[in-house]
């Protein structure tokens, strides 16, 4: 005899076959906007603002993420050129604004590296240690005809913020200091009188900027190098800009 199914028997396996394909869609929904913000996530990454990138340095530093390219050689630096040392935080950023401003002004080659410090050779993770007492810094040669001394400081302090102990913008630490590394006497003078300027008109007395003679310098490994010109969407410190600042008046 034909087993009969009751209404009521056909609506609940209707009911349970439609919550089924509910979850099972649920599921692919789900899945779907995942993969969707992990998408947007990586393409941020790559696209966000500068200020932003602060989040990323750490984990490309230490995921040994690097620019494409080889090495950076030297360029062969003309007799009669002179150089300048100064340390302004992350010196991608320092590197990057003086060769756009300088590059075709009279700069011959800027270099990051260390200085300050007392190890031999150190490394970027050593001196992000805190310990070596190093400095990230920009050696600059530059053509004296073309550039003066002068400008280059007066340039160094509308570039970033020297207002801060051991820090620059997000990034903290004695790696990150303000300072100003002379090779000469001349240089000292000048340095001093524009550090006093600026502090005068253009900050009311807070900079911190250390100004020293310039010490024993490392260079950076090769993929710092041009880090920005290699990594476009690199991270750039948000203090790197330039004040719109009055000419400072000398007295």
């Amino acid at each position: 005899m034909p087993t009969s199914t009751s209404p009521a028997s056909s609506k609940k396996s209707a009911v349970k076959k439609s919550t089924s394909n509910t979850t099972g869609n649920n599921s692919i929904s789900l899945t779907t906007a995942l993969l969707a913000i992990a998408f947007a996530f990586l393409l941020m990454a790559f696209t966000m603002p500068s200020f932003l990138q602060r989040f990323f340095r750490p984990m490309s530093t230490a995921m040994g993420i690097t620019g494409s390219g080889g090495g950076s050689p030297r360029p062969a630096i003309p007799e009669g050129a002179e150089k300048a040392t100064v340390g302004a935080g992350c010196f991608w950023g320092v590197e990057h604004l003086y060769r756009k401003h300088f590059g075709d002004k009279g700069l011959y080659d800027a270099r990051v590296g260390y200085t300050g410090g007392d190890a031999t050779n150190p490394s970027y993770k050593q001196v992000c240690s805190g310990k070596t007492g190093h400095n990230e810094a920009l050696l600059i040669y530059y053509d004296p005809a073309r550039i003066t001394y002068r400008q280059l400081l007066e340039f160094f302090y509308r570039m970033h913020d020297p207002t801060t102990i051991n820090r620059q913008g997000p990034d903290a630490g004695s790696n990150y200091r303000s300072g100003i590394y002379f090779h000469n006497e001349e240089q000292e003078k000048v340095a001093k009188e524009v550090t006093k300027q600026a502090n005068d008109q253009w900050y009311k007395g807070r900079i911190v900027t250390e100004v020293v003679p310039a010490g024993p310098w490392w260079d950076a490994e090769d993929y710092h190098q041009l880090y920005l010109n290699k990594n476009p969407w690199g991270y750039e410190c948000p203090s790197h800009y330039l004040r719109p600042f009055e000419p400072l008046e000398q007295k």
